[in-house]
């Protein structure tokens, strides 16, 4: 592996909300059915020494307000304090079209988006006619990513490829049929970042699915796949977790809850 180069690895928090366990994990919170889970919500910046990638663009204002979510920045304001700027952006990930991985695409103007065939067809399928899979979706957002579809600004991948060297997307499913986790290349190994293929470090630890789920057969075999994807378990990189703030060190100093290092040997 040392003709690859490594990248820098920035998750950014940009929202969060607080509810009931009970609510997030499939049958129930555990023994803690009554407690609260705090989620976090990120995007995640991968810079190499010839283009940055983003991965995933959050949501904005509306959906923020539509779903009560607490905006604590904007994706813009994220990623411009570990030097991306958003508008410059010419390469997005999209893991899944979710509205919180999805709703703040406007931010990007000049990205094209990077999805799995499957996420598509799932997304403008007969699925959508069920609310238990259809309500983490936005009508209008899956609508403007079709628009981008016939203006040349989605790249379409059926299963796992690899985008550049020492950066790969692997399709995972799961949460949705099209849901695809990224592997990156960085000074520590590779780490992969699983969004929602794992909301939380307990889904994998305890194998406990989250409960947004279209197949939990292939969530549950999904973080066998991530652990083998990582060069350690601890690499592997939840999509949610406010535990990645406590795991990994701050971008910069006065980054603190702001965005944190991925590329660093976690505590």
């Amino acid at each position: 592996m040392s003709e690859l180069l490594p990248y820098q690895v920035y998750a950014v928090k940009y929202a969060e909300v607080d509810v009931a366990r009970a609510h997030v994990f499939l049958g129930g919170g555990g023994d803690d059915h009554d407690a609260n889970q705090h989620l976090d919500f990120f995007v995640w910046a991968i810079v190499g020494p010839d283009r940055t990638w983003v991965v995933d663009t959050g949501f904005a204002e509306l959906d923020a307000e539509r779903r009560q979510r607490t905006l604590v920045r904007s994706v813009t304001e994220g990623l411009a304090a570990v030097g991306v700027s958003a508008a410059e952006v010419t390469d997005v990930i999209l893991t899944h079209l979710h509205y919180d991985h999805v709703g703040g695409f406007a931010q990007f103007p000049n990205a094209r988006f990077h999805l799995q065939d499957n996420e598509m067809a799932y997304a403008t399928g007969r699925y959508m006619t069920h609310a238990p899979l259809s309500h983490a979706f936005t009508g209008a957002h899956v609508a403007e990513m079709v628009l981008n579809v016939f203006d040349q600004r989605v790249v379409f991948h059926d299963g796992d490829a690899e985008l550049a060297p020492g950066l790969s997307v692997h399709l995972i499913g799961g949460h949705t049929r099209g849901l695809q986790s990224v592997r990156v290349w960085t000074e520590i190994g590779w780490i992969v970042l699983a969004s929602d293929a794992a909301h939380f470090y307990e889904n994998m630890q305890h194998v406990r699915p989250f409960s947004i789920v279209y197949d939990v057969g292939r969530m549950i075999e999904g973080y066998s796949r991530l652990r083998a994807l990582a060069d350690d378990p601890r690499f592997v990189i939840p999509g949610h977790d406010p535990l990645v703030f406590d795991r990994y060190p701050p971008a910069a100093p006065g980054l603190e809850g702001v965005a944190v290092r991925l590329d660093r040997i976690p505590s």
